[in-house]
């Protein structure tokens, strides 16, 4: 008797250790992951906040530096002037960004006799946009937008990360004109002609067709009667 109440307190010491060890085995188990909903909600207000620009749109109420760190409000600039362009580059003192200023400053005459007022804008510091405009002789702001506010929201911001080269045109400041991911010749290009365009509706002048000009019809001259020469009457001779 004294080995078989043995045996089963063995066998119930046992069952015991293998039940603490199962639950122990299903308690390591991890925990479920659960869905992130403050980086959604993050994202949900980021995108809201950068709600991209579209032709018609007023201009942001935002204020950028530029290369001489002076403050520039958007909103104020476009108040201050009919017309607004504002063109972006990827980055300063490379090939095709130096073009695309150069063409600007190329055509700055223009767009200053028309009272355009033009911005550069990149990501770039203060200082690098200083640099730029000091090398290439501008005459006109660069905007410096390290944060990508202006960019994102005019629909210029490259994922992950870069900027589109592109310009917009605002006319009262109203957006009227948009060109995302163009070529620097096509910027400088297509922005002084919409520029002409829109100058040439203020003035009320618009593009007649040319009328060819018509022949002067040629009066026929009256004929005049063909007086036949004839042998002058000899007179009767008098006896």
């Amino acid at each position: 008797m004294p080995e078989l109440r043995r045996s089963t307190r063995v066998a119930n010491a046992a069952a015991a250790t293998a039940t603490s060890t199962k639950n122990a085995v299903v308690n390591s188990e991890p925990p479920k992951k659960k869905a992130k909903k403050a980086a959604d909600n993050s994202e949900q207000v980021s995108s809201s906040s950068s709600t991209e620009l579209q032709v018609g749109d007023k201009i942001p109420e935002l204020t950028l530096l530029d290369e001489n760190e002076n403050e520039i409000n958007l909103a104020e600039a476009a108040s201050n002037s009919k017309y607004l362009v504002i063109f972006a580059y990827p980055k300063a003192l490379t090939p095709g960004c130096t073009r695309q200023v150069c063409g600007f400053q190329k055509n700055y005459q223009f767009f200053q006799d028309n009272k355009v007022t033009v911005f550069g804008l990149s990501s770039d510091t203060p200082k690098a946009q200083m640099n730029f405009v000091t090398k290439q002789h501008l005459e006109y702001p660069l905007l410096s937008d390290p944060g990508k506010k202006l960019i994102g929201v005019l629909g210029a911001k490259k994922s992950p990360s870069g900027i589109k080269r592109s310009h917009w045109i605002f006319v009262d400041g109203v957006l009227k004109v948009k060109k995302i991911q163009i070529s620097p010749e096509a910027s400088i290009e297509t922005a002084k002609l919409d520029v002409e365009t829109f100058i040439s509706e203020d003035d009320g002048v618009k593009e007649e067709p040319k009328e060819e000009p018509k022949e002067e019809s040629k009066e026929e001259e009256p004929k005049k009667e063909s007086v036949s020469e004839s042998a002058p009457e000899s007179n009767p001779k008098t006896e």
